[in-house]
């Protein structure tokens, strides 16, 4: 049991390291959130999760390595709802994306997107006028579709090439018009629209737009292809929380084990003796 009070701090020392560029990259932010609306998605969760990290384990480090019960008490109190907060994140994250993808395009690698095949709250959220503006935004600031601009051999892609690309989401939802409509292929983002009377009922046809400043960012396929982007990003991140999950289990048993070893100590009670009942009440000392 002595041994699990060197254990716990080494951990935390661990996670208080790992709290350092997590908050460092939030500040960071923070000074460039001027710049573009996107950034203020992701500042303040990264300063939050920084400094809860940072805090927890400190606590965690004097309650192990200096024998403070109370501070023990308080990190073990810490590190449940974190525990909780994370298993239910968890959950959240796999059922907002349980639903939609891509749609296979016949001849093209790449798939189309479409709004109609998501559903649920994040859908609700990214298509909603209240936030879709700030998406819009760091789409364009983020220069995603300038970015899929190629030189082969010194001369532009050739459709037949750049049908063989495999596009992430919002290049193929944002970047491009979608393939039902027929647009004759230019470059990765001008196409050059057909006879109007033979487009298809999707309103994104008529959204498109070679202006490099507008492109497809209102059509309903951008939208789709933030959410297939999120989807896979949010899947990405739940594997990494399960393995931080185990870690912080692991962690937090560890820690009950240096709770009962310092509650222990204070009471001058011998090590292997098992007593159901306290001569005295205990006391935490500071």
């Amino acid at each position: 049991m002595r041994t699990s009070n060197h254990l716990i701090g080494l951990l935390n020392f661990l996670t208080f390291l790992l709290s350092i560029p997590i908050l460092a990259g939030g500040i960071w932010l923070s000074t460039r959130a001027n710049n573009t609306d996107c950034m203020t998605f992701l500042q303040w969760p990264l300063i939050i999760i920084g400094v809860s990290i940072m805090v927890v384990s400190l606590a965690g480090i004097a309650g192990a390595c200096y024998r403070n019960t109370f501070l023990m008490y308080l990190y073990l109190w810490a590190m449940f709802i974190i525990i909780a907060v994370l298993i239910g994140f968890i959950i959240f994250a796999y059922a907002v994306t349980d639903k939609g993808s891509g749609r296979p395009v016949l001849n093209r690698v790449y798939p189309d997107y479409y709004l109609q095949d998501y559903s649920g709250w994040l859908k609700d959220r990214v298509a909603s006028d209240a936030y879709w503006g700030k998406i819009r935004s760091c789409i364009h600031d983020s220069k995603a579709c300038a970015k899929t601009g190629r030189v082969v051999s010194g001369y532009p892609e050739t459709a037949d090439m750049f049908y063989l690309r495999k596009l992430n989401p919002i290049q193929s939802g944002c970047c491009k018009p979608p393939t039902e409509c027929g647009y004759i292929y230019v470059n990765e983002t001008v196409w050059n629209p057909v006879n109007s009377a033979t487009l298809p009922t999707n309103l994104d046809c008529n959204r498109w737009s070679n202006d490099q400043e507008q492109l497809c960012y209102n059509c309903d396929s951008c939208k789709a292809g933030v959410l297939g982007s999120l989807k896979k990003s949010w899947r990405k991140v739940s594997v990494i929380n399960i393995v931080v999950l185990i870690i912080l289990v692991i962690a937090y048993v560890v820690a009950c084990g240096a709770f009962r070893n310092n509650k222990r100590m204070d009471n001058d009670e011998p090590y292997g003796a098992t007593r159901m009942e306290k001569a005295r009440p205990t006391r935490i000392h500071f």
